[in-house]
């Protein structure tokens, strides 16, 4: 889950999701009792025995996901102030039941509550978007119409907003990494559309039909939406500016490959995965109500 098309070719992939389960190791220490105390309200039966005893070896180890000094379990059982510790066992078990292993569990734990990114502005304010600007949580999403893994990523983040209905608004950031000669252009073309009312169709059709980004390709995709042709070519050319300052806001914002998403201002790094956005927007909503 969770590939990316890098902005340098020779680096290689690493977007903080679970495609990192790849990796080996499976933890290391010394051998320690582990309290294998059933959570009230957390249910693991699905999970094999060998995978209850790492949950509770977890969650007896991890530090609380509100800056006290206790560990997880502690803070979930009898800390009633930490509104997050629920979410964040919850968010182990899942990481468990993902096949995840000791060293993976701890670093996308330790990413997301205790190492969290530092918060960045972004100028979304021309940017196309789906959902209500006043939404609770802003998705942001820097992306290449040409690479294949914001092709798969499309319609899990649509699933996102189609879950969180009235709860979540998306914004569409131009990042046309350079791999692909006319990705460029297809930004131009998705914006040019937007101005006549139908990015999400060009959007949609931009992805359908990738790589094929032709100037004369986007133009017959423009036709067939039916937009004012003119209007459209003179919108095309105005759209460079707003891609290129796309392009370099997500370079100051450390892009590094697409998709990248930012959760409210931060950069989003957990698994590139609905089930993972949606335990994010779920605890951010509860925690902020």
């Amino acid at each position: 889950m969770g590939g990316a098309c890098e902005k340098k070719t020779t680096k290689p992939a690493d977007t903080g999701a679970m495609a990192a389960l790849d990796r080996s190791g499976s933890g290391s220490g010394s051998a320690v009792a582990v309290d294998l105390t059933p959570l009230q309200g957390i249910d693991i039966g699905k999970l094999d025995a060998d995978k209850q005893k790492l949950f509770y070896k977890l969650v007896g180890s991890l530090n609380s996901p509100c800056g006290k000094g206790e560990n997880l379990r502690k803070s979930y059982v009898s800390t009633t102030s930490c509104k997050r510790a629920p979410f964040a066992v919850r968010y182990v078990a899942a990481l468990i039941d993902d096949e995840a292993t000791e060293d993976m569990a701890r670093e996308e734990y330790t990413k997301k509550y205790e190492t969290p990114a530092k918060p960045l502005k972004i100028d979304y304010s021309k940017a196309p978007r789906v959902g209500n600007d006043d939404a609770p949580i802003r998705l942001v999403e820097f992306f290449d119409y040409a690479c294949p893994h914001c092709k798969e990523f499309k319609p899990m983040l649509e699933q996102v907003v189609s879950d969180h209905p009235g709860k979540v608004v998306e914004y569409f950031m131009m990042y046309p990494l350079g791999h692909w000669p006319d990705s460029k252009g297809a930004a131009q073309a998705a914006l040019a559309a937007h101005a006549q009312g139908k990015f999400k169709q060009m959007h949609d059709m931009l992805f359908d039909k990738a790589p094929a980004h032709s100037k004369t390709d986007v133009t017959g995709y423009a036709k067939e939406l039916g937009l004012d042709l003119g209007k459209f070519e003179q919108a095309y050319v105005q759209a460079q500016p707003q891609v290129e300052m796309d392009k370099a806001q997500g370079d100051n914002a450390g892009v590094e490959s697409t998709p990248t998403l930012f959760f409210n201002d931060r950069k989003y790094e957990g698994p590139m995965n609905p089930r993972y956005i949606g335990m994010w927007i779920d605890e951010e909503i509860a925690v902020n109500r």
